[in-house]
């Protein structure tokens, strides 16, 4: 384990290859028409999809290793994906103390089982079978932009200062670029993109945890259960292994969580076969072959649909 350690030419090239993504789609999409928009589209696309995961290794500290960096390119990263960098660290943090535990877990605790209204499941279940990634939306929003939801799952006022002020900023920044380039201009260049990111982040988080079958808490004093203790909580996907590098391995997510010290690109490298690692196809074909319903807010011991 003492040889997994972040890489700083890794880390570089990582970043290099997002903001090239970024810079190489928006020059494709500055024409607004025809194959070289729609390829800009679909780079751009990978590019928030692989910002969104570099933003993931930054918060953990394991990007490049070094405080200072993994802050920039977290903020860097954040600004991009429109993820607040400091509302995204503190939540996910309490993601992995409170892994297994689904009404603890502020990114799972929306879906505890609970009755479902008429038009709630018309909507889940509609979603659901087009591929509309309502839940990366409402996911992010109610995570890392609802504050005052936020507030309930920080302790300290300094974090919570801290991600006040980070809403704000990236809120102002949006509105004067948006103010600058327009409305329908921003759309243009990349709305499309940052709609296929959505897809892709669905399919990457809904991987990991949903379906699995959690505990619930009698209260915050519930212990949490160490990484060693985690991966009965967890799936892992098998992505096409060049795809995967590309993504840093953000598929192997038994392995993060066993071990969330080890910078994503090297998570591969550790001679362990998951409980839980599924392929990526079977995966799909097995939950979008159930209701949204169905996958979203129940596990695989009351569908008996294993997956």
């Amino acid at each position: 384990m003492a040889l997994l350690r972040p890489s700083l030419p890794l880390a570089l090239a990582h970043c290099a290859a997002s903001l090239g993504a970024f810079v190489v789609g928006i020059a494709l999409s500055a024409g607004g028409v025809g194959w070289a928009w729609l390829a800009g589209q679909v780079l751009l696309g990978f590019g928030f999809l692989h910002a969104f995961v570099l933003l993931h290794e930054a918060g953990h500290g394991t990007l490049f290793g070094q405080r200072r960096l993994d802050l920039i390119a977290g903020h860097v990263a954040g600004l991009l994906t429109l993820l607040p960098f400091w509302s995204w660290q503190r939540i996910h943090f309490r993601h992995h103390r409170f892994t297994g535990w689904q009404d603890l877990d502020a990114t799972t605790a929306a879906l505890v089982p609970r009755p479902l209204r008429r038009w709630e499941r018309i909507v889940v279940d509609f979603a659901w079978a087009t591929w509309v990634p309502l839940f990366a939306l409402s996911y992010r929003i109610q995570n890392y932009w609802n504050v005052p939801r936020i507030a309930g799952y920080v302790s300290g006022p300094r974090d919570l200062r801290r991600i006040r002020w980070n809403v704000v900023i990236l809120l102002l920044v949006y509105l004067a670029a948006i103010a600058v380039v327009g409305p329908g201009r921003v759309v243009e260049l990349c709305g499309l993109g940052f709609l296929l990111s959505l897809v892709g982040q669905e399919f990457l988080i809904l991987s990991q945890h949903t379906h699995v079958p959690q505990r619930l808490s009698e209260g915050p004093e519930a212990r949490p259960f160490p990484p060693e203790e985690q991966e009965q909580f967890t799936r892992s996907l098998r992505l096409p292994p060049w795809l995967s590098t590309l993504l840093l391995h953000f598929d192997a997510h038994e392995l993060h969580h066993l071990y969330p010290q080890v910078p994503g690109y090297r998570l591969r490298r550790i001679d362990y076969l998951p409980a839980h690692e599924v392929g990526w196809l079977t995966w799909i074909r097995a939950a979008r072959g159930m209701s949204g319903t169905s996958f979203l807010f129940s596990n695989w011991d009351r569908t008996g649909v294993r997956v």
